[in-house]
């Protein structure tokens, strides 16, 4: 697993406390879905990939599909709610993709939202950092 230090927190990302990411759409009603380079570090190698299905209704906070490593099955949570409009086939043949690309290449869903409201509770990239640095404490 990575240290803290070598953990990819990116900017422009929003961040859930399930370690999910939500990035809007240049028209802010389509936020694409991934798991962050801290879940795919924790995890290990991922091996199959469970995605929700396009049409599915997702809610925020709720689980919406699975992924299998080598250490564990963990479920995927929705960062947002609304409808699943498009899922990274990609991942079918090679789920990989999400250790080694976890923000580009190893993105899992798009969800089609209702307007920016359904943004509301996730964290910035420093406030997620500074989220993580609680779950790292040894106290």
């Amino acid at each position: 697993m990575k240290t803290f230090e070598e953990l990819d927190i990116r900017a422009e990302l929003l961040y859930s406390e399930t370690h999910e990411w939500a990035r809007a759409g240049a028209g802010g009603n389509v936020v694409r879905v991934g798991v962050d380079d801290y879940a795919q570090s924790a995890l290990g190698d991922i091996v199959y990939v469970e995605p929700p299905s396009v049409g599915d209704s997702v809610t925020a906070g709720a689980v919406c599909g699975s992924l299998e490593s080598t250490k564990a099955v963990s479920d995927i949570n929705s960062p947002v709610t609304g409808h699943v409009s498009a899922v990274n086939e990609a991942l079918s043949d090679s789920p990989e993709l999400i250790n080694s690309s976890p923000y580009e290449d190893g993105w899992i869903f798009d969800v089609e939202i209702a307007g920016p409201v359904s943004l509301q509770g996730l964290m910035t990239g420093g406030a997620y950092s500074k989220f993580l640095g609680t779950l790292n404490r040894d106290d």
